[in-house]
């Protein structure tokens, strides 16, 4: 009995003292527990107010709203206007019109229902049809898809503006990148056992030709288009450091080139050249990148007067109603589409999409509907064509216009410009505070150079801007 005593004792003790000695490892926290030696904290801060949860300040526009009651030009005083314009000895022969934007009515027109060429305004038709029928906020994809055995397919969306690389949200151009579309792949493949690839590109999205037959060699040496394809790295251009770069013959191939780098880079080989090849309708996708919503893209084309873009939405408006995409089919589905919105495209033929092409028409009447519709409340989805507009004397192909102009600012209109051929369709603001729409259509002696006319039409849209014609 008195040996268990003791046991009991002996294990009571060992219990104790190691109770005793983990009570202090605890208390100097050099073994988990509830005791410390550490000061107490400080009680904790007030949980901070949401910055969502303070009201905010009032927001200043940029520029207030037009005044409905601003007063409106007199149609004898804007007619004179107009006479003067057409008088011009800067030029040959004149369509005018302009209305006013919050009525719609025509205040004075000189020759606005006969067709004329119309250059580079043509684009309002190409970006009112875009986004009067498709999803503006909606991008297109580029693919990469399985083929049979080791083969893969690069396939084409509609996206010319790709980045060789790394894409980048904030921009338009270069906003997916072929980088990332490669690297997103090559996991995949990874993941099947798949090291070395042959590559396919199909580009079979757009049919026909990809260069119009009166567009030049000059056209594409000088930059201002490139074959219309659905895939291309930054609208087919050879290089990036000046405005107007040389394109690549097959911007396509090209692109393809640039993709098969990407991919080793990542990891996967590609045996041989890339070629040509269609995906099948059931492939499995490995990867997507998707390009810039359409709204920024039309931006774009009109900001800048891209031919080349201005091309690949028109595709797009005529894949939407089921026509080729090709030159026939583009042209005829943007005059379709804004017919359908209650433009007159009486005595229109459009070659191309773009206006570079020779053999387009359409009457100063037509851009001056495309114009009000633009800027009309009840037409939210055309409401994005008016920021894309170059802004005189500030943006786009009228940054370096209307400088010393009083209507500098307050004129926002597309440019047209060929051989012989000077163009303006938008609005201004008149000194009044009155928005008019305008369109003016001009042809002017070659010999004379564009300067002329372009000052000629300057000086008429800045009369128009400080013209009181009160009676």
């Amino acid at each position: 009995m008195a040996t268990g005593a003791r046991v009991v004792g002996t294990t009571m003790l060992v219990l104790v003292l190691g109770l005793g000695g983990y009570a202090v490892a605890d208390a100097y926290d050099v073994v988990p527990g509830v005791m410390t030696l550490d000061p107490v904290p400080a009680d904790a801060a007030p949980f901070p107010t949401a910055p969502g949860a303070v009201e905010p300040d009032d927001v200043v526009p940029a520029l207030g709203a037009l005044d409905p009651q601003a007063p409106q030009p007199s149609a004898d005083g804007v007619d004179a206007l107009v006479d003067a314009l057409v008088d011009d000895d800067r030029l040959k022969f004149s369509g005018v019109v302009v209305a006013d934007q919050l009525t719609g009515q025509v205040l004075a027109e000189h020759r606005a229902d006969v067709p004329r060429v119309p250059a580079s305004t043509q684009k309002l038709v190409t970006a009112v049809a875009a986004l009067g029928t498709l999803d503006g906020g909606a991008g297109v994809e580029t693919r990469v898809v399985r083929g049979s055995g080791d083969q893969i397919v690069l396939v084409g969306g509609g996206d010319m503006m790709l980045a060789p690389d790394e894409g980048d949200p904030t921009l338009v151009d270069g906003h997916a990148g072929l980088g990332d579309l490669a690297r997103a792949a090559a996991k995949r493949l990874k993941l099947a056992g798949l090291t070395e690839v042959t590559l396919l590109v199909d580009d079979t999205l757009f049919s026909g030709p990809s260069l119009h037959p009166t567009w030049t060699e000059g056209d594409l040496a000088l930059g201002y288009v490139a074959p219309v394809t659905p895939l291309a790295v930054h609208i087919g251009a050879t290089r990036t450091d000046v405005e107007y770069p040389p394109r690549y013959p097959d911007p396509t191939m090209a692109a393809a080139e640039v993709f098969a780098d990407r991919l080793a880079e990542a990891g996967i080989g590609v045996s041989g050249d890339p070629r040509r090849g269609a995906a099948s309708d059931s492939a499995t996708t490995l990867a997507s990148v998707t390009s810039a919503p359409l709204t920024q893209v039309v931006q774009l084309f009109l900001e800048h007067s891209d031919n080349t873009i201005t091309e690949v939405v028109s595709r797009l408006v005529a894949l939407d109603q089921g026509l080729p995409a090709s030159f026939e089919g583009g042209t005829q589905a943007v005059l379709r589409a804004v017919a359908r919105l209650g433009v007159d495209v009486t005595g229109a033929t459009l070659a191309d999409a773009s206006g570079l092409a020779d053999g387009s028409e359409l009457t100063p009447q037509t851009l001056e509907q495309l114009v009000l519709l633009v800027m009309d409340p009840d037409e939210p989805a055309l409401r994005p064509i008016a920021p894309g507009l170059p802004i005189g004397g500030l943006t786009g192909t009228l940054d370096d216009r209307y400088l010393e102009s009083p209507a500098r600012g307050l004129v926002r209109a597309k440019t047209g410009s060929l051989n012989g051929i000077k163009a303006l369709a938008g609005t201004v603001v008149t000194a009044d505070g009155r928005q008019l729409a305008f369109a003016v259509l001009t042809t002017h002696p070659v010999a004379d150079g564009p300067w002329g006319a372009r000052a000629a039409i300057d000086e008429f849209v800045t009369d128009l801007h400080e013209c009181g014609c009160r009676g």
